[in-house]
C-alpha cells in the first residue's frame, strides 16, 4: 500500500516560481563589475530567466546539454542560472581563479555548447577559445559594448538576447533525478573532477541549509554570499533564497574588506557567508572606518577552519554569531554546521566558545562517521576523542564522478573527505587535518590546523600555514610558514614563545619561516602542496653532509 499523497518532482525551476509568485517585490541588489550598483527583485529575475530560457531553447540545445558560466556573484548570472537548469540543461559553474589548462580541461571534458562569462573574463575566454571546439555559442553577461565586439566579433551579449525573447516559457516537468548543475573540484592533484548534481539533490539541500540549526534564512533576511557562485553554487545560497524568498546582496568583483563593510551597512545585511581569508579582511577593514556592522546578526565561516581569534573578534567587538560550517563540492557542500542545542544555554561562555571551535553537526539528511581506515572496515567511537577518517553520506552527496566510471563511494556506501576529525555522541565534528597534511613525528601524530589556530592568534601575524618538513631523526617536523603585519619586527623567537603552555612542547614547530605572501588556490585555501615543496627539505639543510 502507498500513500495517497501528491507527488510533484523536486525542481529548480518550483524556486524560482515560489519566489516570483510570493516574494516577487523582494529586492536582489546587485554590484556589476564596473562598480555600478543594479537593483532588481525576484520577480523580474524570474521574467529574465525565462527570457534566458527561450534564448538557449532558439539554439536548438536538448535536455541535459551543458552551459557554462564565468561570472562573479551578480543579477544576470542569477537569471542566467534558472534559466539553464529550469529549462532542463545543466549550468556548468568555472573557477576563473584556476589555471588556463584547468579550463580547457573542464570545458571538454564537460563538452559544453554554450560559454557565458562577465566582461571581466574576455581575455581568459579569448585565450582558451581556439582549444575549446565544442562550445558553439558565447555570450557576454552585460550590455552591448562595442570594444568586445572589436576583440571577439563571435560574442552575443546577454541583455540583447533577453530583449529579443518572451518572458513566458513552461518550465519542462522533468524526471527530478536529471542533472542540473555541474561543479569541479579544484583538482590540485591532478586534473579536476566533476561533480553532478540534481534537481532533487539540491532542492533537499536548500531545504537544509535554510533551517535555523543550519544557516537560519528567512523572508526576514537580506544575505551575502561573498563565497562566489563557481565555488560549490555559493554554498547554495541562491537557491535557498529563493526558497525562503530572502533578499540578496550579490558583490560582484569587489571582494576586498572596504568594499563589504559598505555593502553590509549601506543596505543593511544581516546575514553573510564567506571564507576566513575574507573575513579576515572584512574585520580589518571595520577596524579602520569603525564601522560597527550593526546590522549583520551572523555570518557563516567555511572553506577552512575558522581562526578561535576571529569568532571572538565577531563576537565581542560586532555582536554578530559566527557559525562555523563544514563541506566540500562532494557534498553540495552542506556537511555540517556549528549551531548550539538546548541543554547548551547553560553553558559559561568560555564552554560555549570551546564547543563552536568544532566544525558542527550534520542536518537531517546527511550522517557523518569516523573511521580508523579510508575503506571504512572499522568505525571509530564517537567520544570526541579519537580522531578517525571522516565519511558522509546523504541525498546530496556524490556517488560517483561525471564522466567516470568508477564510483567514489566505499563498499558499504560512504563517501571518505579525505579528513580527519573526532566525532562526538551529539554528533559534533571536529577537523583535525586534511589526511595529507598531518604531521608524523617519531610516530606520534600533530596536527597542522591546531599549530596554525594558535599562531594566527599573534596580532602581529596576517596568516600562516604550517606544513610537514623532513627531519633527519624524527621523519617529520612541523614548520611554520608566517607572514607578518605591515609594521611588524616578530623575530622567530617571539613567535615560538607564543606557543608555551598552549601546546606540548614536543608539538611546537622547529622552525619559522617568513614570507611576504602564502600562496592561495582558486577557492581561498592555501596552497600546501607548493609550501612542501618549497620548504619541505629546509630542515635539512641544517644537517652536515
Amino acid at each position: 500500500m502507498i500513500g495517497n499523497m501528491m507527488f510533484q518532482p523536486l525542481l529548480i525551476s518550483s524556486l524560482i516560481e515560489h519566489a516570483a509568485l510570493y516574494h516577487a517585490d523582494t529586492a536582489i541588489i546587485s554590484k556589476n563589475t564596473d562598480g555600478s550598483m543594479t537593483e532588481t527583485a525576484w520577480g523580474q529575475i524570474a521574467q529574465n530567466s525565462k527570457r534566458f530560457a527561450n534564448v538557449l531553447q532558439s539554439f536548438g540545445l536538448t535536455v541535459s546539454d551543458r552551459v557554462a558560466t564565468i561570472a562573479w556573484n551578480n543579477h544576470r548570472h542569477l537569471e542566467s542560472w534558472y534559466g539553464i537548469s529550469g529549462s532542463g540543461l545543466v549550468c556548468h559553474t568555472i573557477n576563473p581563479r584556476l589555471f588556463p589548462e584547468q579550463h580547457k580541461y573542464m570545458v571538454n571534458d564537460a563538452n559544453d555548447k554554450v560559454l557565458i562569462f562577465d566582461k571581466t573574463f574576455l581575455n581568459l575566454v579569448l585565450s582558451i577559445k581556439e582549444a575549446i571546439p565544442y562550445v558553439e555559442h558565447f555570450i557576454c553577461l552585460d550590455a552591448y559594448d562595442e570594444d568586445i565586439l572589436q576583440a571577439f566579433p563571435e560574442v552575443l551579449f546577454y541583455d540583447d538576447l533577453i530583449a529579443q525573447h518572451s518572458e513566458h516559457f513552461e518550465w519542462p516537468e522533468l524526471d527530478e533525478t536529471k542533472a542540473s548543475s555541474l561543479c569541479y573540484t579544484s583538482g590540485t592533484t591532478g586534473n579536476p573532477k566533476g561533480v553532478l548534481y540534481s534537481h532533487r539533490s539540491t532542492v533537499l539541500h536548500s531545504y537544509a541549509a535554510s533551517l535555523p540549526d543550519s544557516f537560519h534564512f528567512s523572508a526576514q533576511d537580506r544575505i551575502l554570499p561573498v563565497v562566489p557562485m563557481f565555488h560549490v553554487n555559493a554554498w547554495g545560497t541562491p537557491y535557498s533564497a529563493a526558497m525562503v524568498g530572502c533578499s540578496m546582496v550579490l558583490p560582484g568583483p569587489m571582494l576586498d574588506g572596504e568594499s563589504l563593510v559598505q555593502l553590509i551597512d549601506e543596505y543593511e545585511v544581516t546575514n553573510a557567508l564567506g571564507v576566513p581569508t575574507i573575513w579576515q579582511g572584512l574585520l580589518n577593514a571595520a577596524y579602520q572606518c569603525g564601522s560597527k556592522l550593526e546590522s549583520l546578526v551572523r555570518n557563516v565561516v567555511g572553506g577552512a577552519a575558522c581562526p578561535p581569534n576571529m569568532l571572538k573578534a565577531f563576537k565581542d567587538d560586532f555582536q554578530c554569531e559566527t557559525i562555523h560550517a563544514w563541506g566540500m563540492t562532494e557534498t553540495s557542500p552542506l556537511g555540517a554546521v556549528n549551531q548550539l542545542k538546548a541543554k547548551h544555554a547553560a553553558l559559561d561562555d568560555s564552554e560555549k566558545f570551546k564547543l563552536r571551535f568544532a566544525q558542527g553537526r550534520p542536518p537531517y539528511g546527511v550522517s557523518l562517521r569516523v573511521c580508523q581506515d579510508e575503506k571504512g572496515t572499522a568505525e571509530s567511537a564517537r567520544d570526541g576523542q579519537l580522531p578517525g577518517h571522516l565519511q558522509i553520506k546523504g541525498h546530496w552527496i556524490v556517488e560517483s564522478y561525471f564522466d567516470q566510471f568508477n564510483h567514489a563511494l566505499t563498499q558499504d556506501g560512504w563517501f571518505d573527505t579525505g579528513d580527519i576529525a573526532t566525532l562526538d555522541q551529539d554528533g559534533y565534528m571536529q577537523i583535525s587535518d586534511r589526511s595529507k597534511d598531518l604531521i608524523k613525528s617519531g610516530g606520534e601524530w600533530i596536527s597542522s590546523v591546531e599549530l596554525e589556530n594558535i599562531a594566527i592568534a599573534h596580532p602581529e601575524l596576517d596568516m600562516v600555514a604550517v606544513i610537514a618538513a623532513t627531519h633527519p631523526k624524527w621523519d617529520e617536523r612541523p614548520i611554520l610558514i608566517a607572514k607578518k603585519s605591515a609594521a611588524s619586527s616578530l623575530s622567530e623567537a617571539e613567535i615560538l614563545d607564543f606557543y608555551a603552555n598552549k601546546i606540548a612542547k614536543w608539538q611546537i614547530p622547529d622552525k619559522v619561516v617568513f614570507v611576504d605572501a602564502i600562496p592561495v588556490g582558486g577557492t581561498g585555501k592555501i596552497l600546501k602542496k607548493d609550501l612542501r615543496e618549497a620548504y619541505g627539505s629546509i630542515l635539512l639543510a641544517a644537517v652536515p653532509a
